[in-house]
């Protein structure tokens, strides 16, 4: 595996390891933290190995030279695989099509497969509501990379099928939400069926056969499945993308330069001026929130919700390191899930340059403190 230099965990970060897990339940080391299931923690170990030894500088998952088996949302032909095809490490391994994004993310979990690749945000319809409460609840699982696709969505039905044929369109709904418009305008009377993926969808319409079924579908899928094309490109906006992440259970991305960085953070009370004194962290800091969305708590009830939050910066930085530190002595549970480059390789110059100015401001303090 590749080694990543110098880079190595901040000393002084303590994220909470949940779900009654203790430090003594690591399975992993993590430079002088411990890195416990998508945590980490002070190391009590004598003798921990080096960073190098649990960490890619692409994201890629450890792997003792064996061929990686990559789960993915499936079947064969979403764009989930379209986008995993662009990466050439992932996409020479075993390719495993799960049914479900949950169904990745339970085999990533239970030793089935080395990493899963799912989608987390879409351009049009937001965050992928079932990704990222599967990361903040149901998994202790990290992020290590993003990909961004374009997304074109076609009409596609079984040979010899018209538009004014169709009476049934199926699709996963965050496909068929997407091109409300067409639907409206040259289907407005098609009943709309569900299913679990957009290639999903496009298999069950050429295996039923029927000339009143169309589905929603990637042109790759369509052809896949020998449909035909009755209109391309239906989606409502242009600049249609969706972004992807590959997810391990260690493996963590070593700093880039340009990365992102994942967190939920719990309340200790609902009480006004919480979510303030949160977001007061990161604007002290000058880092930007790429997105920040409440969710209720699991288990909880009604008005309990945490914060899902999408940070530019990486946890080897100081000034994300320290926001962490802050927000974990604030708020008492705070999960990591992940810190990992940005797909658009893009540089805040706001946050190199506070972060150069909080190095001036920690000489400072230290040259006061030699003088004690």
């Amino acid at each position: 595996m590749a080694s990543i230099g110098e880079w190595k965990a901040p000393k002084l970060l303590h994220c909470s390891v949940w779900s009654g897990r203790t430090v003594s339940d690591r399975s992993d080391h993590f430079g002088e933290g411990c890195f416990v299931h998508g945590h980490i923690v002070p190391c009590l170990g004598s003798n921990p190995p080096s960073l190098a030894d649990v960490t890619s500088t692409n994201g890629s998952p450890p792997n003792d030279g064996s061929a990686l088996r990559v789960a993915f949302f499936g079947p064969f032909g979403t764009f989930t695989e379209q986008a995993l095809r662009t990466q050439r490490d992932l996409s020479d391994s075993e390719l495993v099509p799960m049914r479900t994004v949950p169904d990745v993310l339970d085999a990533v979990s239970s030793g089935e497969v080395d990493c899963g690749f799912v989608p987390i945000e879409n351009s049009i319809e937001g965050m992928v509501n079932f990704t990222l409460d599967a990361l903040a609840f149901d998994h202790d699982l990290i992020v290590t990379r993003e990909v961004v696709l374009d997304i074109h969505l076609c009409l596609a039905a079984p040979e010899g099928t018209s538009l004014a044929d169709v009476s049934d369109v199926m699709s996963i709904p965050v496909a068929t939400a997407q091109c409300h418009k067409f639907l409206r305008e040259h289907l407005p009377n098609a009943n709309l069926l569900a299913a679990t993926s957009t290639a999903g969808a496009a298999k069950s319409v050429a295996e039923q056969s029927s000339t009143g079924l169309a589905a929603i579908a990637p042109r790759v899928a369509a052809d896949l499945y020998g449909l035909s094309v009755l209109a391309e490109d239906i989606e409502d906006e242009e600049g249609n993308q969706t972004r992807f992440v590959v997810v391990s259970r260690d493996g963590a991305s070593a700093p880039s330069g340009h990365d992102r960085t994942g967190l939920v953070v719990f309340q200790r009370a609902d009480e006004p001026g919480s979510l303030i004194s949160i977001l007061q962290e990161f604007a002290a800091r000058r880092i930007n929130l790429s997105n920040l969305i409440s969710r209720p708590i699991r288990p909880g009830g009604l008005g309990e919700y945490c914060f899902i939050i999408l940070a530019e910066g990486h946890v080897g930085d100081d000034l994300m390191a320290d926001t962490m530190r802050a927000l974990h002595a604030k708020q008492g549970l705070v999960k990591w899930f992940g810190s990992w480059p940005r797909a658009d390789g893009a540089v805040s110059d706001v946050s190199s340059h506070a972060d150069e100015r909080w190095k001036s401001a920690d000489d400072w303090i230290a040259d006061i403190r030699s003088r004690l």
